[in-house]
């Protein structure tokens, strides 16, 4: 029975008493808890008593002396967040050497480095690194060439990182990386002429490959006509000869000769369109044909 009642004591003595003990031992200074990328800055009588950045446990006697007692009676402790942080500019004016409205899209990083220069120094540190990373963007990249504006991106970020970086500084925050990520035209007139030229270019280059098949084409017709009448002309000059040699050796046989020639004339008088009238010649009509052909 007596084990059952000291048990029930520690179990509200370790439920209540410990986490009442350290209250008051948090209270009146004793420790504190720091996390991982956080840090504690002790302010007392509007002067900075210390700053802790090491993740852990710390006891703050040995740190902030006496001044530890009363820190939470009439100082104050806070908290600052040492994570990297990062935003992005959109469309910064920027005018070109040639005149060009363009606008400069920033990515950014920052990170506090100095907690007590980052609460007192500069009541809105990050709007002022905001500002700072837009005015050093005008300062460094005005008057470039549109073409350099286009392409020399990394330059740019570290023009823009390296005047951003000494000011950032004084404020308690670290700006880390800087990347130009974007370059585009700001004035929507301007865009449209642009998109005309393109249009009318593009037109103007199918076009010409248009114009330059028909051309091909051409050649290539022309080039086989040539040829064909060539090879044609070639056939009708060809062809005398070859009649010529077949008559030739027809001819050496009279009766072959005469006789084709015969089939030749009949064939003829079929083809056309005359009319032919047969008479019978010799006998005892002969006389009365003669007669009445003379007669008509």
């Amino acid at each position: 029975m007596s084990f059952l009642i000291t048990a029930v004591i520690a179990f509200f003595v370790c439920l209540i008493g410990v986490p009442v003990a350290l209250a008051f031992a948090r209270f009146f200074g004793f420790y504190a808890i720091v996390e991982e990328r956080q840090a504690k800055v002790f302010v007392l009588f509007g002067k900075v008593a210390g700053v802790i950045q090491e993740p852990g446990l710390h006891f703050l006697w040995p740190k902030l002396g006496p001044a530890a007692l009363i820190m939470n009676l009439f100082g104050k402790v806070t908290t600052v967040d040492l994570r990297l942080d990062q935003e992005y500019l959109r469309s910064q004016p920027v005018n070109s050497e040639e005149g060009a409205p363009m606008g400069i899209g920033i990515w950014y990083e920052m990170q506090v480095k100095d907690p007590s220069s980052f609460l007192f120094k500069n009541s809105d540190p990050r709007g002022s690194l905001r500002a700072n990373v837009s005015n050093a963007a005008v300062r460094c990249l005005s008057n470039m060439k549109l073409s350099d504006m286009l392409e020399t991106r990394h330059t740019m970020s570290q023009a823009v990182r390296n005047e951003v970086t000494p000011k950032s500084g004084e404020w308690g925050y670290a700006a880390g990386s800087v990347y130009i990520r974007k370059v585009h035209l700001r004035d929507a007139q301007m865009i449209r002429q642009i998109e005309e030229k393109v249009v009318n270019r593009l037109r103007q280059v199918t076009s010409a490959i248009q114009q330059d098949g028909a051309n091909q084409v051409n050649i290539i017709s022309s080039t086989a006509q040539r040829q064909a009448a060539i090879e044609f002309a070639r056939a009708r000059g060809q062809r005398p000869l070859i009649v010529g040699q077949a008559l030739q050796q027809i001819s050496a046989d009279p009766e072959v000769m005469e006789a084709m020639f015969t089939l030749l004339e009949y064939e003829k008088l079929q083809e056309g369109k005359g009319k032919v009238t047969l008479l019978p010649g010799g006998g005892e009509h002969s006389g009365l044909m003669s007669t009445l052909i003379a007669t008509k």
